[in-house]
């Protein structure tokens, strides 16, 4: 019987895998939350998703010089530790977790909530969605605790399916609908937010962040990577403008489509509330289209949230793995298969997308935790630039095989985007979020006092340019 490896992941991920997998992760929901990024953004949503590509590349960058340096799975754990100090970089990589692991219990409520709505027509209850959900969640840590190679195949395929299927739609609805027209675009900006007008619409296009982030799971995958370090670069902003083209084309025809009025709310009263699937369901109503719906579900919902689930389940792993191996959580967790896959943080997300499951279809909490996703990304992200500038000035030496464009003043230019955009967020939260981000925060307090105990015997250790390096 092969034995466990006591720790250690599996080198031999193909780039494009890796590519996969972060486009992938940020290709999220993109026909199940139409409804939302059109409410927020009304016609104009297009034009939010090509602002915020803009937005992000910045911060993206920031991303691509910091790579290299470290070829560990960690991200902002490594960068906020060598950048300020072990504390910071423990509670940046708790923040940005607060994203990540809220999304496979979302997509797979997602999913199940397509098939009964949109395939099947019929109503199921709490109990056989919760079924359901946890037989889905099985097949993924399946996945994930089989030979990478397998997941990283997966995921390229759904990729694949998810751009072409999203695309084609776009042509669809532009030039063979017959309802398109710039006329809908007027007025262009509008908003279920805010001053439902250009106000409103400027909060929603800070929530827009919620879509983009992913292109920071690279990172995770590079200690797997059979290609060379400086390589993850391109995954890093390549999936950012791969995504944000295809966002911006797909929500450029589904604005033309019909007022915004018509589009986001129930026979386009807002007394009968807002529309789930919105794209679907104005294809089906408006179009009188029933194939293509269909079409464009397999595609858009199974392809394009399956990929996202998988990206992140990996990446929310690989984060785990790399909190043990680095002596953030007990060593248990740096533990692996016979096929180099992390064990404990497997089960542990499995656990947790379990329980967040359960709570989503039990209570309002996994709704106002999703509401969080935005802000605690928005937040790391501006740690995470502060951590490449102290950086910078600490290690001046380092030299870093991605140069990044514009230096220092892109640095503060993504730093600036980041604290916007947080604070933009933050306006858009309800009290119900808060008290979920004081819950969710509480939790890492706990494991970080466990840790202050751990660390006078245990060092933080990371491999950096100049060697192994104690924190």
């Amino acid at each position: 019987m092969q034995q466990q490896q006591e720790t250690g992941l599996k080198k031999g991920l193909k780039f494009i895998y890796v590519y996969a997998i972060a486009t992938g992760a940020i290709f999220t929901f993109v026909a199940y939350w139409d409804t939302v990024f059109v409410s927020y953004c009304g016609p104009a949503t297009f034009l939010a998703f090509a602002l915020m590509t803009v937005a992000i590349l910045p911060i993206a960058f920031v991303y691509c010089e910091l790579a290299p340096f470290f070829p560990q799975a960690g991200a902002e754990l490594i960068y906020n530790t060598v950048g300020f100090n072990k504390h910071v970089g423990f509670f940046s990589a708790w923040s940005i977790m607060m994203a990540w692991i809220a999304v496979p219990p979302a997509a797979i409520m997602a999913i199940v909530q397509w098939f009964s709505d949109k395939v099947f027509r019929v109503n199921l209850d709490i109990t056989a969605i919760t079924i359901i959900g946890i037989v889905l969640l099985c097949v993924y840590c399946f996945i994930s605790l089989n030979d990478i190679q397998i997941a990283g195949k997966v995921q390229t395929i759904m990729l694949i399916g998810a751009i072409i299927g999203c695309l084609g739609t776009a042509i669809a609805l532009i030039f063979f609908s017959g309802h398109w027209s710039f006329s809908n675009f007027s007025p262009f900006f509008q908003s279920t937010l805010g001053d439902g007008q250009f106000g409103g619409w400027c909060i929603g296009l800070a929530l827009i962040i919620t879509p983009f982030f992913g292109f920071e799971t690279v990172p995770q995958m590079v200690e797997e990577g059979d290609f060379p370090i400086k390589d993850s670069t391109k995954a890093i902003w390549g999936s950012v403008v791969t995504c944000g083209i295809i966002y911006s084309i797909l929500f450029f025809s589904v604005g033309g489509l019909d007022t915004f009025q018509n589009l986001i709310y129930v026979g386009g009263d807002p007394a009968n509330g807002e529309v789930s699937f919105l794209t679907i369901t104005a294809m089906e109503n408006i179009l009188g289209w029933s194939v293509w719906p269909l079409i464009y579900g397999v595609f858009g919902i199974l392809c394009a949230i399956g990929t996202c689930l998988l990206g992140f389940w990996l990446s929310t792993v690989r984060l785990i793995y790399a909190m043990g191996n680095a002596n953030y959580l007990p060593k248990a967790f740096a533990k692996v298969n016979k096929h180099q896959q992390p064990i404990l943080p497997n089960l542990f997300l499995l656990i947790i997308s379990i329980v967040f499951l359960v709570m989503q279809n039990a209570s309002t909490f996994m709704k106002d935790f999703f509401n969080l996703m935005a802000f605690g990304c928005a937040v790391t992200y501006a740690i995470t630039t502060i951590g490449a500038m102290r950086i910078r000035k600490k290690y001046p030496h380092w030299v870093s095989s991605y140069k990044l464009p514009g230096g220092q003043a892109t640095r503060v230019l993504a730093l600036i985007i980041a604290c916007v955009i947080a604070v933009g967020t933050c306006i858009g939260q309800g009290v119900g979020s808060w008290i979920s981000f004081g819950v969710y925060m509480g939790i890492g307090v706990i494991l970080w006092i466990t840790m202050l105990v751990k660390w006078r015997t245990q060092k933080v250790k990371w491999i950096t340019p100049d060697g192994e390096m104690e924190f």
